[in-house]
C-alpha cells in the first residue's frame, strides 16, 4: 500500500483522498512540512494558485517541497496545481515552485460559465477516452524538449510529464475515471523499483 499525500491546504483535495482510498492506498492530507516525509508521492490538486503557494510559505512547506520534488519524489498538480509547479507563467513574475520545464497561462479557458467538459484518448494513460473536465483551466503556452506532452484539446497543451513531475490542466477527481490516479500511482512505483 502507498502513502500518498495530497496537499489540503486549499481547494479540491478531498475529491483526489477519495480516489486514492478507492484505490487501496492510503492518503494523507499535507498541512504540515513533516509530513513530507512519509509519502511516496504527492498531488497538488485545484484551486486557488495564488492562495496556495501564499499559504505554502505561511506553513513553511515550500522549501522541503522543491527538495523533495528534486530528489525524486512524483508529484502530480491538477489545474492550479500545474499553475504551481510551472518555471514561467505568462504575464507573472512570481512562479511559485519554478520546478517543471513549462510555461502555463492562467485561467486560459475564462471564466467559471466557460467550464467545459470533453472524453479524449490519451494512449499514455488509458485504452479508453478519458472524460476531461475544465474549470477556469490553465494551458501549457511552451514546453521544453525534456517535457513530454501527453495530450493536447484544441491544439492546447493541456497534460504533461517531466521525469517525476505531472502536471494536467484539467480535474480528473471529478469524474468516475480514475485513468489517471492509477497513472500516477504507476510513476510512483516506478521509482520506487529504482
Amino acid at each position: 500500500m502507498l502513502k500518498i499525500g495530497v496537499l489540503a491546504l486549499q481547494g479540491a483535495f478531498k475529491e483526489h483522498i477519495e480516489i486514492i482510498q478507492k484505490l487501496g492506498h492510503q492518503a494523507i492530507e499535507i498541512k504540515t512540512c513533516d509530513t513530507l516525509d512519509i509519502i511516496d508521492g504527492l498531488i497538488l490538486p485545484g484551486g486557488e494558485s495564488t492562495t496556495i503557494g501564499k499559504l505554502l510559505v505561511d506553513y513553511k512547506i515550500r522549501e522541503t517541497l522543491i527538495e523533495q520534488v528534486e530528489n525524486g519524489l512524483p508529484i502530480w498538480g491538477t489545474c492550479a496545481g500545474m499553475i504551481l509547479l510551472a518555471k514561467q507563467l505568462n504575464g507573472d513574475n512570481f512562479p511559485h515552485l519554478k520546478l517543471m520545464s513549462i510555461k502555463v497561462a492562467r485561467n486560459a479557458y475564462g471564466r467559471q460559465l466557460d467550464s467545459f467538459v470533453i472524453e479524449k484518448l490519451i494512449p499514455e494513460v488509458s485504452e479508453n477516452p478519458i472524460p476531461l473536465v475544465f474549470i477556469r483551466a490553465p494551458l501549457v503556452i511552451s514546453a521544453e524538449n525534456n517535457v513530454k506532452i501527453l495530450a493536447k484539446v484544441r491544439e492546447d497543451i493541456v497534460a504533461v510529464r517531466e521525469n517525476n513531475m505531472l502536471a494536467t490542466s484539467f480535474h480528473p477527481e471529478l469524474t468516475n475515471d480514475t485513468s489517471f490516479h492509477q497513472y500516477f500511482i504507476g510513476m510512483i512505483k516506478e521509482r520506487k523499483i529504482l
